[in-house]
């Protein structure tokens, strides 16, 4: 992928993964043709992050809302995960991509959750790209857990404040989004890293999931990098300024 080199790339970007479902139905396939397909673009995704400087990708593969879904589609879905982890894990490893897993694995079947442990441990020291996939993922979940843990230390409520939350949040560490994407033209968080996204910048495109390629990516990429953060306060007057400094807030 080809970017003007004044423009900022972002560190961390984060993804909706939205549109699958509707990318099958309007080809007459069955819905898990469309995550099947779905996990090809993922793979793209995930080199061109490597390739132009992205340093933590965040991806949106099952919220806590979806196990709402028919019964099918769930476990369909939970298949297709364990093929691109038996598929993939080995790779993203010899290529220095550190994967993580925010959410919970209370209530997925036993054999993915440990395919899910088994990838995150064997990949733990890699540092060329953090790639978070967020499963069994839900924003204020996540919230509650930390506050939960926080009130569990017997921290006094006058010391509570935002980088104690964060600390214990499920990206812990980790700067927050600078780039939110969604695809297939929703307009909505939908639940997702509602706490860390506070000050993200968001880009929506109506290109399906599967269709997303490395044009599209490079076109977020660029929007971006023309825009000015303010963070609340006055526009920036140097490149430099826009990207913000990263941690929580920025």
């Amino acid at each position: 992928m080809v970017l003007e080199q004044q423009v900022d790339v972002p560190t961390h970007v984060a993804i909706i993964m939205d549109g699958n479902g509707r990318w099958a139905s309007e080809r007459g396939l069955p819905r898990a043709a469309g995550h099947r397909a779905g996990t090809e673009t993922v793979r793209a995704i995930i080199e061109a992050c490597v390739e132009c400087g992205v340093r933590i990708l965040t991806l949106y593969t099952f919220s806590t809302e979806n196990w709402q879904r028919p019964y099918e589609e769930i476990d369909a879905l939970f298949a297709i995960l364990s093929d691109v982890i038996d598929r993939e894990a080995d790779d993203l490893r010899r290529n220095g991509v550190q994967i993580r897993h925010i959410g919970t694995l209370e209530g997925v079947p036993s054999v993915l959750a440990q395919r899910i442990k088994r990838a995150v441990e064997g990949t733990r020291h890699n540092e060329r790209l953090i790639l978070n996939v967020a499963f069994n993922y839900g924003a204020r979940s996540e919230i509650l857990r930390a506050v939960r843990r926080i009130v569990a230390r017997g921290v006094p409520p006058e010391l509570v404040d935002e980088q104690s939350i964060g600390d214990n949040l499920d990206t812990a560490g980790l700067p927050d989004p600078d780039l939110v994407i969604r695809t297939a033209g929703e307009m909505r968080l939908s639940n997702f890293l509602l706490w860390q996204a506070a000050y993200a910048e968001f880009w929506a495109t109506n290109v399906y999931w599967p269709d997303f390629d490395v044009a599209e990516f490079t076109r977020a990429l660029r929007a971006f990098g023309l825009r000015r953060r303010r963070f609340g306060g006055l526009p920036p007057s140097s490149p430099s300024e826009r990207r913000g400094v990263g941690g929580n807030g920025a």
